[in-house]
């Protein structure tokens, strides 16, 4: 297919302007390598990576393509511990640390979620990924420059236009426009407010408005449809993230997969339950009696110290029902194909709405 618009292509060294977005917990080396073969943007997730970890996922990709990837972080600030508020977390939870016969103790679990630093910057300069991307805003600019010298392009999350004209002001390549229907957490960094995010349809155009960098749409966007309506809203470019978790290259779990093949797919929150930090996901047993925004959670992303072992009993058992089941507002149009046939169904399916459109 030949796009009209090339400030991504050309930007990045794609044939496709699509971003295979990184899902920290799903994504998989695997997952960015087909979507590049197929002429995508793959990502790495790196929010809850050990840099050896991620040094053994870039050693794998590279193994496998030469061909432009992004690599994402987290850039939250590390909360300080309250005590008080987290043994009320504890008590809230406790009854259902009784119902799977859980010890008190195992609330000290909870998978490791550490913002950008130094040691993750040596990496990157070690493997110079064609893209770095950030959620929750940037890094302080100390860290940012030697990407910036390396040639690494930097992109980041807005959930607003103030917070897009923001990233614009601190040199991104290309802002990432996050509607409210996206699945995973919220990018927003200057309000905790979630009733402030508008929805893609909305956010879009105001952002590209607003900025000169190329915006990249993402939000409730799982095929052609949905890449046509945003190019036509004046994006450059579309992140597409929950289109890919039925993948066989997905590590998603079988109660996450159950859940967004069932008949309530299409039944997605904002919650802070599962990590201290608003994210969407399919609402089960744990969304609904606890949250979805339960505000004695404490603050991110300290509250997956005592949800986690809850999720690893439930799903021990073949439950979901106190699993983070992220998912953006699009699942029901999510099919089980690899990461390359996505890829190649939304270019095909994106030329046949464009020239519905055209007549």
């Amino acid at each position: 297919m030949k796009w009209q618009d090339r400030r991504l292509l050309d930007l990045f060294g794609i044939e496709h302007p699509i971003i295979q977005a990184p899902m920290a917990g799903p994504t998989t080396p695997q997952m960015a390598i087909a979507a590049s073969k197929a002429g995508a943007l793959g990502s790495l997730a790196a929010a809850m990576l050990t840099p050896d970890l991620l040094r053994a996922e870039l050693q794998t990709v590279r193994q496998h393509t030469d061909r432009p990837i992004n690599v994402n972080f987290f850039c939250h600030t590390p909360p300080v511990v309250d005590a008080g508020r987290e043994a009320g977390w504890r008590k809230r939870l406790a009854r259902y640390y009784d119902q799977l016969g859980l010890p008190a103790s195992a609330a000290d679990g909870g998978a490791v979620r550490m913002p950008y630093g130094a040691a993750m910057g040596e990496l990157l300069l070690e493997f110079r990924p064609k893209v770095a991307s950030f959620h929750f805003g940037l890094p302080e600019e100390g860290l940012l420059k030697p990407l910036r010298a390396a040639g690494i392009l930097i992109l980041s999350s807005a959930t607003t236009v103030e917070e897009a004209c923001w990233l614009e002001a601190r040199g991104v390549d290309a802002v990432i426009a996050q509607g409210a229907e996206a699945g995973g957490h919220r990018g927003m960094f200057l309000t905790d407010d979630i009733a402030s995010q508008p929805g893609t349809m909305a956010l879009v155009p105001q952002v590209v408005d607003a900025v000169k960098v190329p915006v990249i749409a993402a939000g409730g966007i799982a095929d052609g449809r949905g890449v046509a309506a945003a190019l036509a809203l004046g994006a450059a470019g579309v992140q597409v993230g929950t289109a890919f978790l039925l993948t066989p290259e997905a590590r998603t779990s079988a109660v996450h997969r159950a859940a967004l093949k069932s008949r309530t797919a299409d039944v997605t929150a904002l919650t802070n339950v599962f990590t201290g930090r608003p994210a969407r996901g399919v609402v089960n047993l744990i969304m609904r009696e606890v949250g979805p925004i339960a505000p004695e959670a404490p603050s991110f992303p300290l509250a997956a110290g005592a949800a986690t072992p809850l999720r690893v009993a439930g799903e021990a058992k073949g439950s979901g029902d106190f699993s983070p089941l992220w998912s953006g507002q699009s699942a029901v149009l999510a099919r089980e194909m690899p990461a390359g046939e996505v890829v190649a169904s939304l270019v095909a399916q994106t030329g046949v709405a464009l020239r519905r459109v055209q007549g």
